[in-house]
């Protein structure tokens, strides 16, 4: 192993302790635990089904996920998507999709249900390397909505992307302004899902007011900065008093916030 592998791995290592494996093959499960174990000393904890898996991920709070695509007894599609939507403290985890085929559907489908990164068998020492590498140095940004709960499936949404322009009508707004106008985008979408969904919404609304309060405030925007605080003690005090917000209870307290949206996302919505 090079000296560079070694030193990626001692980074990697401290998020790599605690890890499940889903999958319904004892041979398949216990080649990954073994890769784990050689790599990062981890602790390991199996799953044959896809309940036991979501029992599992309650009891030891995995770091880092590996889950079968589809087999009998475990669909990772599902597992992956009762996760993500679940109160656990383990529901950002890495999820690392483990399959022997998969047509362009079921990749679709399994990138929409939050999965990180997929893992292709027969896979080399190097290709699971590249995974969590992918996975623990080069995270991506959360997205908390109500149609969608996972990374950014994005995976060249970085701000410091300096490649060309796709389009010639492209702009580059700075990164908080985008990452406010994308906070926005997803309130004004959980908002009119809140009957839908009503606690993946509530998490959603949660959500883009701390990343528009963190970002209001690198943009030194007060204005921006206090509506949004004020909606999010909202939020926090009814969830302390255990009351349900409703839709028509949000909307109103948001209001002020979704008023001081920059023009252009104004005009967008």
């Amino acid at each position: 192993m090079f000296d560079d592998e070694k030193r990626t791995i001692q980074r990697m290592a401290p998020m790599l302790q605690r890890v499940l494996i889903a999958d319904p093959q004892a041979s398949g499960a216990a080649l990954i635990g073994e890769a784990m174990r050689n790599i990062s000393r981890a602790q390991t904890w199996t799953a044959s089904t896809t309940d036991r898996a979501l029992k599992l991920c309650e009891s030891v709070d995995p770091q880092l996920i590996f889950v079968e695509m589809s087999c009998e007894k475990m669909d990772g599609v599902e597992f992956t998507r009762k996760l993500r939507r679940s109160p656990l403290a383990c529901r950002q985890a890495p999820v690392i999709m483990v399959t022997g085929s998969a047509t362009a559907a079921g990749i679709l489908a399994a990138r929409d249900a939050g999965v990180h990164e997929f893992l292709r068998k027969p896979f080399t020492m190097k290709d699971l390397l590249r995974r969590l590498e992918a996975v623990t140095l080069r995270q991506r940004d959360w997205i908390e909505a109500v149609g969608y709960v996972g990374p950014d499936r994005r995976r060249f949404n970085s701000g410091d992307y300096t490649g060309p322009l796709k389009r010639r009508t492209d702009n580059r707004p700075t990164p908080d302004a985008a990452r406010i106008g994308q906070a926005l985008k997803i309130l004004r979408s959980a908002i009119a899902d809140f009957d839908k969904d009503p606690d993946q919404a509530t998490r959603a609304v949660e959500a883009q007011v701390v990343d528009i309060q963190k970002a209001a405030t690198a943009a030194a925007d007060l204005k921006l900065v206090t509506a949004a605080a004020d909606l999010h003690r909202h939020v926090m005090q009814s969830r302390k008093m255990g009351v349900s917000l409703s839709r028509a209870e949000v909307e109103r307290h948001a209001a002020r916030l979704l008023a001081c949206a920059p023009q252009d996302e104004a005009r967008a919505a």
